[in-house]
């Protein structure tokens, strides 16, 4: 397991009634109800759900390693890139896990340089740092 070298910013949250429950940052941005999905046996309320959540934290914060390393090799990248997330749950061995496609999206940048730069990002971005060896991701330029 690999420590942090220091703190740079700790995210606060509290959530209350599991999967029909809510979720809040202890700053008040985040605030959302929580309702279970029908293919996991709930009522498929209006509310999130932990992996949505988790699609979404993870797309945004590898766009930000993209951004990183596309910086550090002098590649602008273009303002509409984006990520199409996905992030599955089915049952394990001993339990559920979860597994995540991201889908790229560089404009018309060579797929050879977004390539690249995607398996770069893949290195430096924390949720994927946090995922290695323990869940299946797939990457994908589109």
């Amino acid at each position: 397991m690999k420590e942090l070298q220091s703190v740079a910013y700790t995210a606060k949250a509290t959530a209350t009634g599991g999967r029909e429950g809510s979720a809040k940052s202890d700053d008040g941005r985040l605030d959302v109800a929580l309702s279970t999905p029908k293919g996991l046996g709930g009522n498929d309320g209006e509310g999130t759900n932990p992996e949505q959540l988790f699609a979404a934290g993870y797309a945004a914060c590898f766009i930000g390693a993209l951004r990183l390393v596309a910086g550090k090799a002098g590649v602008t990248l273009p303002e509409d890139t984006h990520i199409n997330s996905e992030v599955s749950i089915g049952p394990i061995e001993g339990g559920f896990g979860i597994a995540v496609k991201l889908a790229v999206s560089v404009g018309d940048l060579d797929k050879e340089t977004a390539q690249s730069l995607v398996d770069q990002a893949h290195q430096v971005c924390p949720y994927s740092n946090a995922t290695r060896g323990n869940i299946k991701v797939e990457l994908s330029v589109i």
